[in-house]
């Protein structure tokens, strides 16, 4: 899972606590934790959903100011046909 330095950085601060990701398959798995450049990241509940579903509540903990602003965001990601709802957080040092 690629994630931006501005987004790792909120995650880290605890601003941000959910990641959405749109893929042919899963990169990461619940419970497991993910080497990035600040540290390292853990993984939580992995759900599906259909991005239509997503809440304005969930897009500003995703970082976003609000469900269009999600929706922009999407529109530039690539095509996949599974959409996922990810919980994140600092697990301190690499």
């Amino acid at each position: 899972m690629l994630l931006k330095l501005e987004l790792l950085e909120k995650i880290k601060a605890g601003e941000v606590d959910l990641v959405f990701r749109r893929w042919s398959r899963p990169s990461v798995k619940a419970g497991g934790t993910l080497k990035t450049k600040l540290g390292l990241l853990s993984i939580g509940a992995i759900t599906d959903m259909d991005p239509a579903d997503v809440t304005e509540a969930e897009a500003r903990r995703a970082g976003f100011k609000d469900v269009a602003d999600f929706r922009k965001w999407l529109d530039t990601m690539k095509p996949g046909h599974l959409f996922q709802r990810i919980d994140v957080g600092s697990a301190g040092e690499a």
